[in-house]
């Protein structure tokens, strides 16, 4: 019988034929932890190991901070200091300051296609691009990994979104995955493998489809997938890593629940508070009045979404009033953009430009929004708080909306200027 390429992953992780819908106990090939989820899992891991257990391979360990780095409190830096000492202790060389947001190092340095990944962050989904099953898990379960380097798992069923037509100017994957999450709902895909296929993705950049996977977990996805081909292989060569083995592909005649979406037309698309799913068409919010635009995250803070916002904010000004905000995703991509001119276009603009981190996207560090105030952030979240106040309210958009709508401080339509 056929197999999806999820099915193919766990028989591979389990080391014997599995089938969608069985509980395995399979071997984890990557872990990750960062600064705000780390604590939990070592705690749960001393509970579990003891507290002189070693973890079970220090190689597969990967630990970021991002959150909240540079500390912005004694309490953080005073966390930081104990990770870093219990890196130290267990032999983690995987360990990063600074160096960008956990889910982008992870797929420039350490994911490859076909691996089982698990990281005590829901968006660590985003890795499926590479063709891996990447999910997240609660600090409990990342304790219990850390020690055995397993975990339960029920084999997930997988929808198929086949994308078809053609996207028009600046429309992007960003675009099509909100599209999407409207479509089908917040829990449309509970616990299911989202497996994103079709002309249109097959044509995608990996900052594209980074993105579309990245957001997989907002429509309940357990995973998101895309399955792995030259353009994977291109990615991993720009890291400066050679794959040399098999790439995992679904069967022709493996089972899915296969969803359409023709994006011909479809006009850019915006999550409007406070919900992920009320998603809207540009056309139907233009006009709000915003307070500060965030460019940035593991959703949209590659070189590409970086490259599209200071094309349109070339010459141009941010509104009086209006304060952008806009965060390289990791160290590699802020090069990559200071080497084109992109930041200095940001910052003759007036945008403010910060190290590579979660920033404002989490709510807990710097760059938050005050009670009554309106953001339009590239995010992937824009739940009550979500990135500061309970009474401010925050619009998801593509980085070409969130530009033009910098230059004119209400949320406007990057295709009529």
């Amino acid at each position: 019988m056929d197999k999806t390429i999820v099915e193919k992953i766990f028989s591979k992780a389990c080391g014997k034929e599995v089938r969608a819908g069985e509980f395995v106990f399979a071997n984890i090939d990557l872990a990750m932890i960062h600064d705000i989820t780390a604590p939990l899992a070592i705690k749960a891991f001393r509970e579990i190991a003891g507290e002189d257990a070693k973890v079970w391979d220090p190689n597969k360990v990967i630990m970021a901070f991002d959150h909240q780095a540079p500390a912005d409190s004694v309490k953080s830096a005073e966390n930081q200091k104990m990770l870093r000492v219990f890196a130290q202790q267990q032999g983690i060389l995987n360990y990063d300051v600074c160096g960008g947001i956990a889910h982008q190092l992870m797929v420039e340095n350490h994911v490859e296609p076909g691996m089982l990944v698990v990281g005590a962050d829901s968006h660590t989904c985003m890795y499926g691009a590479l063709g891996a099953f990447a999910t997240g898990i609660g600090s409990t379960d990342m304790g219990c990994v850390l020690a055995k380097g397993k975990l339960w798992f029920k084999v997930p069923e997988s929808i198929r979104f086949n994308i078809h037509g053609k996207l028009g100017r600046h429309v992007y994957g960003k675009d099509i995955v909100l599209r999407i999450i409207g479509n089908i709902g917040a829990e449309g895909a509970n616990y299911k493998a989202c497996i994103f296929d079709g002309e249109v993705v097959r044509k995608l950049s990996m900052a594209d489809r980074l993105t579309m996977c990245n957001m997989a977990i907002e429509m309940g996805g357990k995973a998101g997938i895309v399955e792995p081909d030259e353009i994977t292989m291109r990615y991993l060569k720009e890291m400066g890593r050679e794959y040399n083995g098999e790439l995992l592909r679904s069967d022709e005649n493996a089972k899915f629940e296969d969803i359409e979406l023709d994006v011909t037309g479809m006009e850019p698309q915006v999550a409007v508070p406070h919900r992920v799913d009320n998603v809207v068409g540009i056309s139907e919010v233009k006009g709000v009045k915003v307070d500060q635009v965030f460019i940035g995250s593991c959703t949209n803070g590659r070189y590409e979404d970086i490259k599209i916002s200071a094309e349109i904010l070339k010459g141009e000004r941010v509104a009086k009033g209006v304060r952008l905000i806009v965060i390289p995703a990791s160290r590699r991509e802020y090069l990559r953009a200071l080497k084109d001119g992109l930041i200095e276009v940001l910052v003759e603009a007036g945008a403010i430009v910060e190290f590579p981190s979660c920033g404002p996207c989490m709510g807990g560090s710097f760059g938050l929004i005050a009670s009554g105030e309106v953001s339009v952030s590239t995010s992937n979240r824009n739940f009550v708080g979500r990135q500061g106040s309970p009474e401010g309210k925050i619009y998801l958009v593509n980085p070409a909306v969130a530009a033009a709508t910098a230059i004119y401080g209400v949320l406007t339509d990057p295709r009529e200027i």
